[in-house]
């Protein structure tokens, strides 16, 4: 039997890159399509809406507009290919591994198709606008699905024990937010490159800068970690969705799922409308929104170290439910926020603790379960586990895009306080849910099997 070699940190941070890469390609487009290609300019922020003229922008059915009805469309497509992708890679049995070589596959397109995004959909021909983006969107969440389900099956499979799952949970959190705020970054890049570029030249060179980024990221990890030197892994019979089936009968997960997928409904709604309730309900510039983003940020990375021990005292369970109501206390500010920068400062800061808590454990916890029931089964499917958690919570993501385009059909104050009141009210449910899951049970099981008190 090969030896593998040990994982140590310095092989989590560089499998943590990978994180920043699609992160900031899956930033640009889900903070800044909406901004660019709805709304309408103002004399303070001229560049809302500024593709908006190129598709149909109009209700088509009830407040139901095109532009919700593609991006729902495309997370949903995201979700149903999420176990097939899954269920290929945990069958799959190539030289460089069971994840790797779909992560060296798709770092290119995945970026290239960002670019597209903002690039293609610009003809004279609005139908023929419409056509393009919902096309261009679905491919994009399908590359964007083949990179990452592979990739974050490898967050179980590198995190052989409790101390590396919770390590690398914590790696790829930072790396993920970091990339989120860099996205932030678009129209400060664009700004600087306005004069060169024009308006909206700028705005797609500063895309294609910055997908340029992300596919570097991406790429490290997929050429320089050789997954038959750490893992063990083994293809696993089960057909895909016999295999999504199996995952979602373990009730723990299911209870997990329920809480998640309410949770990111929640926070879909908030992220999408972050740059309406800086530019709209504060009054701010577009500009101001990194600067908000990376405070939130940089509090948030302080945090890690206090999470990451706290996890192992009090488990991870306690503190997850401790963000829910914490993201609460955000969504009820911003529904009642006014107009001043300050207000910007006061969210960022409230948010920038449940950002840190439920940034690194959910994936832990996920990994938990997959670790149990590879014991229990002797069937690794990683894969799939992360896969059907992606299922579940990109339907909500996609409900809550249909929803924040409805609701904000009119574009007024009170439809974007009325996102934030939808958020605060869902992502309560979602914490009591969660009380439902347990923890100790997993983890007592886990260090049952193993046969020792390292989990």
């Amino acid at each position: 039997m090969k030896q593998l070699k040990p994982i140590t940190n310095k092989l989590l941070w560089i499998f943590a890159m990978g994180q920043f890469g699609w992160s900031l390609l899956s930033g640009v487009v889900s903070n800044w399509m909406v901004y660019y290609y709805t709304g309408a300019p103002s004399e303070q922020n001229p560049n809302t809406g500024l593709f908006a003229s190129g598709i149909t922008q109009s209700p088509i059915l009830f407040k139901l507009t095109l532009f919700g009805l593609v991006l729902a469309a495309g997370r949903i497509f995201d979700a149903v290919t999420d176990p097939l992708i899954a269920g290929w890679s945990d069958r799959s049995n190539y030289k460089g591994g069971r994840r790797i070589p779909f992560m060296r596959a798709m770092a290119v397109p995945f970026s290239l198709c960002t670019i597209g995004l903002f690039v293609l959909p610009q003809t004279q021909n609005i139908t023929l606008n419409d056509t393009i983006l919902f096309i261009l969107l679905m491919v994009f969440y399908l590359f964007m699905t083949m990179f990452c389900t592979p990739y974050n099956a490898l967050i179980a499979e590198l995190g052989d024990t409790q101390q590396h799952r919770i390590n690398v949970s914590t790696f790829i959190s930072f790396t993920f937010i970091l990339g989120q705020s860099i996205s932030f970054l678009l129209p400060n890049l664009a700004g600087a490159l306005e004069g060169a570029a024009g308006q909206q030249g700028s705005i797609r060179l500063s895309v294609a800068i910055m997908a340029t980024i992300a596919c570097l990221a991406m790429l490290i990890p997929a050429f320089y970690i050789n997954e038959r030197d750490y893992i063990d892994s083994k293809p696993s019979d089960t057909k895909p969705f016999q295999s999504l089936a199996k995952t979602f009968s373990n009730g723990q997960f299911r209870r997990f799922v329920y809480s998640d997928v309410i949770y990111f409904f929640a926070l879909t709604l908030f992220q999408t409308g972050l740059a309406f309730y800086e530019t709209q309900l504060m009054e701010i510039e577009d500009t101001w929104t990194f600067v908000l983003t990376a405070t939130m940020t940089a509090i948030s990375v302080l945090l890690y170290p206090i999470i990451n021990v706290l996890a192992k005292k009090i488990g991870k369970k306690n503190l997850i439910i401790t963000g829910f109501f914490a993201y609460c206390c955000v969504f009820a500010i911003t529904t009642m926020c006014g107009k001043g920068l300050y207000w910007g400062f006061i969210i960022a800061v409230t948010a920038a603790i449940p950002m840190a808590i439920l940034g690194i454990l959910p994936q832990a916890c996920v990994a938990d379960v997959a670790e149990l029931t590879r014991l229990e089964t002797g069937e690794d499917r990683s894969g799939m586990f992360f896969a059907a958690r992606t299922f579940a919570f990109k339907m909500g993501q996609a409900i809550a895009m249909v929803t924040f385009t409805s609701v904000t059909v009119s574009q007024t104050k009170a439809s974007y306080r009325t996102t934030a009141a939808i958020a605060f009210v869902t992502c309560f449910i979602g914490a009591c849910i969660f009380f439902t899951f347990n923890e100790k049970i997993i983890l007592g099981k886990i260090r049952e099997l193993k046969g020792s008190d390292e989990i």
